[in-house]
């Protein structure tokens, strides 16, 4: 399981007598049903029929667009959703459809409607246009307040748009709107942030996040602000993280001139000459190699990824938890080859080592089942859904494996 997961104001990752027990069975299964029957009813069919009948009803459809290894997506399934005050208003005012965005249809509908991070609420129009979104795990009331924005033309995020470019000014429309753009529309919300911070005089631990998070490399005019508020910022986070956002940001500047997305190819001396001015020539040909292998795995070139990340992970000795785990899951659910998986298996393992968790104890649960080795597959299913019962998290999947050894 991949733990990067994105929760919105942000991040990014989810057992007396047997007649006795057909009570028990039964008043659960009831209950179940009875929480899906009030909540949020979701349509079945493919997104051109849901379209149409949004059309011919007149009404906007609502999308949850997630992706399976999602947390804060399962949250919202197993938390609001099913809540009948959520059911009651979804219901009666949209046609709801839930859609995974990694899978079919939604990879092209992610690309239409720019979703990158999970989850997503979108608010699209009969004619195919999305009026209103947002994102993470939402409550209850926020969620349904949510909805109700969506139904009031005036509060839309198309609405809130065209106040902006009228030179709306307010400090808290400002910020939301930021906030709800920062993570699907980037240069949007750049320019958001831009006016924000001209009309904001000083800056909170809120602020200073919002404008590390709308930096993508020193290019950006926020890249000034965070130079010139620097006396402030380090009030508000330790010096040597400010100089590690910097860093980052030099780092994704270095990355975005040395792609060319037209050509799919890398200026490998111009990346490692200058990234050799923030780190090691060593440390700066194994980034490089890391982003060719995370591009490859965009482009879908799995051969190419399969053998950067083999190479990038000869020695992962000084590897996090979380970066072990990933590379784990990537090759669980991209690679088919035994000899890479068992590879996979031991950055599984060290990841568990360097610190235990629910994800990492899930991916080695399914990197076991991957290659025939059932007995340990069950073992660290069993220790991922302990895990996830502590600290919080859905183990739904994990038990759907478990079930299946």
């Amino acid at each position: 399981m991949n733990n990067l997961n994105v929760i919105i104001f942000i991040t990014f990752a989810g057992n007396k007598t047997f007649f006795m027990k057909k009570i028990v069975i039964l008043s659960t299964l009831f209950i179940g049903a009875l929480a899906w029957a009030q909540g949020i009813k979701f349509e079945d069919g493919n997104f051109a029929s849901i379209l149409a009948k949004a059309k011919k009803e007149n009404k906007l459809i609502f999308v949850d667009a997630y992706a399976s290894w999602c947390g804060p997506c399962k949250l919202m399934v197993k938390n609001i959703f099913p809540l009948k005050n959520v059911g009651d208003y979804y219901n009666s005012h949209f046609i709801n459809a839930k859609i995974d965005m990694e899978k079919g249809e939604g990879i092209e509908l992610a690309k239409k409607y720019n979703v990158k991070a999970f989850p997503t609420y979108l608010f699209i129009d009969g004619n195919g246009e999305a009026i209103h979104r947002t994102l993470g795990y939402v409550e209850e009331k926020d969620f349904i307040q949510f909805a109700m924005d969506a139904n009031d033309p005036s509060k839309r995020l198309t609405s809130l748009k065209q106040q902006f470019e009228k030179g709306e000014k307010d400090p808290s429309f400002l910020k939301n709107l930021a906030e709800l753009t920062i993570y699907n529309d980037a240069e949007f919300a750049e320019k958001v942030l831009n006016r924000y911070f001209q009309v904001k005089p000083t800056m909170d631990a809120e602020d200073a996040q919002l404008l590390i998070s709308g930096i993508q490399t020193t290019e950006s005019p926020l890249y000034k602000i965070f130079q010139d508020k620097k006396t402030e910022i380090v009030k508000l986070f330790p010096d040597d993280r400010y100089e590690k956002f910097n860093q980052n940001f030099q780092m994704s500047t270095i990355t975005k001139k040395a792609y060319n997305p037209d050509t799919k190819t890398w200026d490998d001396q111009y990346f490692i000459t200058e990234a050799q001015k923030f780190v090691s020539k060593e440390n700066a040909e194994k980034l490089l190699k890391k982003l060719k292998a995370s591009r490859a795995l965009k482009n879908k070139d799995i051969a190419l990824f399969e053998k950067l990340t083999l190479e990038v992970y000869q020695d992962y000795s000084k590897a996090g938890s979380n970066e072990l785990n990933s590379a784990a899951w990537n090759f669980f659910e991209n690679i088919t080859n035994k000899t890479s998986l068992e590879k996979a298996v031991a950055w599984a393992q060290d990841s568990v080592k360097k610190k235990e968790s629910f994800a990492n104890a899930d991916t080695l649960a399914n990197l076991y089942n991957k290659i025939g080795d059932k007995k340990n597959a069950k073992m660290w299913a069993e220790k991922s859904i302990e895990l996830a019962k502590a600290e919080g998290q859905d183990s739904s999947d994990t038990e759907k494996l478990l079930k299946s050894l």
